[in-house]
C-alpha cells in the first residue's frame, strides 16, 4: 500500500489478522472459531477465578486496591469471549492493582439486544453492592458500546456511582456516518462492511439502532469521567470523537487518547506490537488517578 498510514509495524500484524479473519458474509460460527484460535492459553498465565453472577459468567482477576474495573470484550456483539481477552484484563489489573471482572455476555444473533446490556449491567450491580469501590465501567469495541449504554442506564437509575468509564475504539453509534467509516472502510482489518454485520446480527429485524447507540442519547449530563481511547486508522474513529466532544460539552469530564498509525483492535497486539503497551500504559495511568 503506498503512503500506508499504518506503522510497518502495524501494518505486519494487520494483515496477519485479516488474513484468518473471515469476511462479512461469514457465519457467525465461522467467526468466533477465527477468535478462539488466537485465545492465549489461560494455564500460562496468572491467577484468576471463574464463577457467576445471577447467571452471567465472570472471570475475575482480584486486585489489591478499592477500584473495580468491570469490563466487556469486544467482537460486534457476537463473538470473543472471556478467554479472547484474557491477556488485556490480566495487563490491565497488573498495571493498576485494580480487581478487573470480564463478563461473558450473551452473543448474538442467538441472544439480540439488549441482552448483553443487561447482562453487563446485572454485573455492574453486584459489584457496587460491596461497599467501599470505586467503581468503573471498561470495554473495547463492541464492549465499549456495552460500557457507555450501562453508564447511561446507571445514571438514569440513580445508581450505582461510577468512577469512571473507559471506551476502548468503541462503536456508538449505528449509522456509521463519520469520514472515518469511508477513508478506512477497507484495508485496515476491522472493515466497515463488518461492522453493518455486527449491528445486523445484534439488532435483528425489530431492534432500534437507536437505542442501542449511546451517541444517540439526548442528553449526556451527569456521566463519570470518560476516557475514550481511539486508533487514527479505524472506521469507528470519528464516532469516538463527536462522542468525547458531545461529553465535554455537556459538562463530563472527557479525555481522548488517539494513536496514530493504529488501527481497530490493535490492544490485541500486546506483547507484539510497542504502541499496544504505550497504549495500555496510558489507560492504566488514568484509572491510576481515579483512585482516593
Amino acid at each position: 500500500m503506498t503512503d500506508d498510514p499504518l506503522t510497518p509495524t502495524a501494518r505486519a500484524l494487520c494483515d496477519a489478522m485479516t488474513a484468518v479473519f473471515p469476511a462479512p458474509g461469514a457465519s457467525p460460527a465461522e467467526f468466533r472459531a477465527a477468535t478462539r484460535s488466537a485465545a492465549p492459553d489461560p494455564e500460562l498465565l496468572p491467577f484468576s477465578r471463574d464463577f457467576e453472577v445471577d447467571g452471567v459468567p465472570v472471570r475475575s482477576y482480584p486486585g489489591d486496591g478499592d477500584l473495580v474495573i468491570v469490563f466487556a470484550h469486544g467482537g460486534g456483539w457476537v463473538l470473543c469471549d472471556l478467554d479472547t481477552h484474557d491477556r488485556l484484563c490480566r495487563a490491565l489489573a497488573a498495571r493498576t492493582g485494580a480487581t478487573v471482572v470480564s463478563v461473558d455476555y450473551r452473543r448474538a444473533p442467538e441472544h439480540r439486544f439488549p441482552a448483553a446490556e443487561d447482562d453487563v449491567d446485572t454485573v455492574v450491580r453486584w459489584a457496587a453492592a460491596h461497599p467501599g469501590r470505586r467503581l468503573v465501567l471498561a470495554g473495547d469495541s463492541a464492549g465499549g458500546n456495552l460500557a457507555a449504554a450501562c453508564a447511561l442506564r446507571a445514571r438514569d437509575r440513580g445508581g450505582p456511582a461510577l468512577a469512571g468509564q473507559l471506551l476502548v475504539y468503541p462503536v456508538l453509534d449505528h449509522r456509521l456516518a463519520g469520514p472515518s467509516a469511508t477513508a478506512y472502510a477497507e484495508g485496515f482489518f476491522h472493515t466497515t462492511a463488518h461492522t453493518r454485520w455486527y449491528w445486523r446480527q445484534y439488532l435483528g429485524p425489530d431492534g432500534d439502532p437507536a437505542a442501542a447507540s449511546p451517541a444517540l442519547a439526548p442528553d449526556l449530563t451527569a456521566l463519570p469521567p470518560t476516557l475514550i481511547l481511539l486508533a487514527d486508522c479505524d472506521p469507528l474513529r470519528d464516532e469516538g470523537l463527536a462522542y468525547a466532544r458531545r461529553l465535554s460539552a455537556s459538562g463530563v469530564p472527557a479525555q481522548v487518547q488517539l494513536h496514530t498509525g493504529m488501527f481497530h483492535g490493535f490492544l490485541g497486539g500486546l506483547g507484539l506490537l510497542p504502541e499496544a503497551e504505550h497504549a495500555l500504559d496510558g489507560a492504566a495511568a488514568w484509572l491510576n488517578r481515579l483512585r482516593r
